[in-house]
């Protein structure tokens, strides 16, 4: 009995029967009913101001006779308590997953250690060796994870000698996967922490390319291996993969035979494709395995017309180890190990198929984000805009990827062909006449199919990232038009009209709107819309505005990604979901630089005949800051744009398309050069080298000039001498441009901060005029302070708005103008200078 009033004691305790006033110290005892009274109005009415609670409460004779001040206090204490239950639910799963990933750098730390004593074994046998000069013996358990297994001498063509390579891969694969097969070293720029996805690791021996990952993720192991499986629909460079034989393995678990297809990053290098046996099955402790590999023989599998275009790559045992966690989730080891016969490609390509990063990059890496991505939208923590689901975001970033990848391949299966290419074109054409554009038969019956103009360069000292980001930013500096509008409208119509039939003018606004980017934000799915005019008077207040559809990844030049791209299509502006895309765009694949490689090996490709126009410049000498790296930093740019076409505008699009690439390919070129680090670059810094003196001579008359009229010291009184004023300028907190003097003023140089405000970079600097960026208040301040500038040498303008490149608005507190004299007899004015104080975006 005592028991049972402890109970009920308890369980009022819990509903809130019992309160403490906050005034007078009382407790007031409330009855069962009333108790359930004040939870009906508190689950209608959580917010403690609800004119429609205190209605509630009105309307509720049960309540009547308790003072407001007491039902103010339980309501408090109510919230008190659910915040408390969530907090106290977070922290438990906080917990779960800490002592998750406390279990799996354990178990790291285990292997590790028995990593060190194998090595030290290895070690005193080889010390043996070479004292007893004996002669050296093969220990094939040391190099088990970098030469072909044994069990390609098994028979494949029986279920029991299948079964039997099946078991050996898995004892091979779990001896990778937390043994000590493999000597893994921690993959740089991938280090463990609270922020981390995960642990990464790669293999340095020689023998194939070798990737390893291991993290916690909120998933069942079922869900996990089911994603992970289906690897077309994360792995982008997957083309496809067939099953061609399934049946049980009498142990619960299932073998397959498949063949996947993967495409070629370039169009430099053929494609891989891969034979393997993949063995699905369950372990003691109830971990989930799914590991793969090879089988013996280049002609076994599809026929070999089937897979005439593809080098058929070895996998040595790979696969995923996934382990229940207790609370939820799991713990997933994942490997990849390849052999990619790197001998098949050109010498300069190789560092992408030797690389065990690039594996990690492409593969391991990617594997673990997804199933994450997957986990968080699961979960509800992604938010996306425009009301678009996950995956349909997702399919669209397929589409994208897949499209881009199938115009820089061009199988033949898929019916391109190569257009009069005698292999010293540096623009390659390709035309597939199968292309289906969308499911309405009668524009596809009108239209002659898809041309593709492609191409691929190497470029010396360029910052992938830094370069893409700019082509996204400046869609005007290479891209015409026309030919966005000639795309756009091939789709919308069953007709492909050839450009410049409807002549149109880009207004110069690129307004790009988000749609929604992965969890690390290293990829970004947005729609642009350029707006344009119609120059003829008959429609001249039609909307000419092209929209794309446009992703865009690799722009942090401190990720650590497999290469960074910008891939886009045209679309209708109502952007449906079954929207047809033509993608075309940018990829560029950084090289790890090779010691002892002083010259590049590109006269044998003539392929590669673009790289001999792209010279940064003459060699000069750049200081410490330049003899990074960076300095020897090469990376491939592979470029392919699609355009529709009629079939008796075959050769007109042809020879518009050839042409078209040329000139991007030229703008690229002309960028590179520019935010290469041998020119003044934002990323690079300012050109503060003794290669630079027009820089560091335009920095001391901005100061001296501001000095002399203003009175004041721009910089600190310790920034003189030398080029740590251009290094001090370059870095001042005001935003501080230089104009020129012409007609049209337009500026010729700006600070970091000064670029930030506009949004744009040295290279577009002087296409921006002086009267463009401030409003009609800022413009009329200006011309009204004009003549005291040409009088005084200096004005002082009030707090405005100007307007970035980009359309968004900045407000300023002050804007100080001074004319910057080129030399100290300040008797000829070079150019006026403007520094915007406590700028800000709006």
């Amino acid at each position: 009995m005592a028991m049972v009033a402890q109970h009920h004691r308890e369980r009022e305790n819990s509903s809130g029967s019992i309160n403490k006033h906050l005034d007078s110290g009382k407790y007031v005892r409330y009855t069962a009913e009333q108790v359930e009274a004040l939870e009906r109005v508190y689950s209608e009415c959580p917010k403690p101001s609800s004119l429609r609670r205190q209605q509630l409460i009105r309307e509720c004779p049960i309540l009547c006779n308790i003072e407001p001040k007491q039902i103010k206090v339980w309501f408090q204490n109510r919230r008190c308590r659910e915040k408390q239950r969530k907090e106290s639910t977070r922290l438990q799963s906080v917990n779960r997953k800490l002592s998750a990933m406390n279990k799996l750098l354990m178990e790291e730390n285990d292997r590790l250690q028995k990593q060190v004593s194998q090595l030290v074994c290895e070690n005193g046998y080889m010390r043996q060796q070479l004292q007893t000069a004996s002669v050296p013996t093969t220990d094939a358990s040391s190099e088990s994870a970098v030469t072909t297994p044994q069990h390609s001498l098994r028979d494949a063509n029986n279920p029991a000698g299948l079964l039997s390579i099946a078991e050996e891969t898995l004892a091979e694969f779990l001896s990778k996967a937390t043994g000590t097969a493999v000597d893994w070293v921690q993959m740089p720029g991938m280090k463990p922490g609270p922020d981390s996805v995960g642990i990464f690791a790669i293999s340095q021996r020689r023998g194939g390319v070798a990737a390893r990952a291991c993290g916690l993720v909120s998933l069942e192991p079922s869900k996990i291996a089911e994603i992970l499986k289906d690897r077309p629909s994360w792995f982008r460079d997957c083309r496809s993969q067939e099953i061609f034989t399934m049946f049980p393995a009498g142990n619960g678990g299932t073998i397959e035979l498949l063949h996947t297809q993967t495409y070629a990053p370039t169009t430099l290098a053929p494609a891989r494709d891969f034979w393997t046996l993949r063995y699905t099955t369950s372990l003691e402790n109830g971990s989930l395995v799914v590991c793969e590999t090879s089988l013996s023989g280049t002609g076994a599998g599809p026929s070999a017309a089937a897979a005439s275009q593809f080098v058929r790559a070895e996998m040595l045992p790979s696969g995923y180890l996934i382990r229940p966690c207790e609370g939820g989730g799991s713990i997933i080891h994942i490997v990849d190990h390849l052999n990619l016969q790197a001998w098949s490609v050109p010498e300069v390509l190789r560092p992408l198929y030797e690389s065990s990063k690039v594996v990690a990059q492409k593969m391991t890496i990617l594997a673990l984000r997804y199933i994450r991505q997957i986990a968080q939208e699961t979960s509800g923590e992604v938010v996306y805009g425009l009301g678009r689901q996950p995956a349909v975001l997702r399919t669209f970033t397929q589409k994208l990827s897949r499209g881009f990848n199938d115009a820089i391949n061009g199988f033949n299966n898929d019916g391109w062909s190569i257009l009069n290419c005698d292999g010293a074109e540096d623009v390659v054409v390709a035309i597939n006449s199968a292309k289906n554009l969308t499911a309405d038969s009668s524009v596809v019956s009108l239209l002659g199919g898809v041309l593709c103009a492609k191409a691929s360069m190497l470029l010396q000292n360029v910052p992938p990232a830094v370069l893409v980001r700019f082509l996204r930013e400046h869609r005007s500096e290479w891209a015409d038009f026309n030919v966005d509008a000639y795309a756009a409208m091939s789709l919308k119509s069953s007709t492909c009209s050839y450009p410049g039939t409807r002549p149109t003018r880009f207004t110069g606004t690129q307004i790009i709107m988000p749609l929604g980017q992965t969890i690390e934000h290293e990829e970004m799915l947005e729609v642009v819309r350029l707006e344009g005019h119609s120059l003829t008077h008959e429609d001249a207040f039609a909307s000419r505005d092209v929209h794309l559809l446009q992703m865009c990844s690799g722009v942090d030049e401190n990720a650590v990604g497999a290469c960074s791209e910008l891939i886009f299509a045209p679309i209708d502006e109502m952007f449906p979901d079954d929207a047809p895309l033509l993608p075309s765009g940018f990829r560029i694949i950084p090289l790890d630089s090779k010691s002892g490689d002083s010259h590049d090996v590109l006269a044998s490709h003539k392929t590669l005949d673009l790289t001999s126009s792209l010279e940064v410049g003459p060699a000069t000498s750049h200081g410490a800051e330049n003899a990074g790296s960076s300095c020897n930093a090469r990376s491939v740019l592979t470029i392919a744009f699609q355009f529709p076409f009629e079939s008796n505008l075959h050769d007109n699009v042809a020879t518009m398309a050839r042409q078209y690439v040329r000139s991007v390919i030229s703008s690229v070129q002309r960028v590179a050069t520019a935010i290469s680090p041998s020119g003044l670059s934002p990323t690079a810094g300012p050109k503060v080298s003794p290669a630079s003196p027009e820089a560091l001579t335009l920095a001391h008359w901005i100061c001296q000039s501001y000095s002399y009229h203003v009175g004041t010291e721009l910089l600190r009184s310790d920034s003189v001498g030398g080029d740590s004023v251009l290094k001090t300028l370059w870095h001042h907190q005001d935003a501080i441009l230089c104009c020129s003097l012409k007609a049209l003023p337009v500026f010729i140089f700006a600070n970091q901060a000064g670029l930030d405000m506009l949004e744009t970079t040295l290279v577009s600097l002087q296409d921006i005029a002086l009267d463009k960026i401030f409003d009609d208040s800022g413009r009329k301040a200006l011309f009204s302070e004009f003549a005291k500038i040409m009088q005084e040498g200096f004005a002082s303008l009030p707090g405005g708005i100007c307007t970035s490149t980009m359309g968004r608005h900045v407000s300023y507190e002050q804007a100080v103008v001074w004319k910057v004299f080129a030399a100290e007899e300040n008797s000829s004015v070079h150019c006026l200078a403007l520094s915007f104080v406590n700028w800000s975006f709006v």
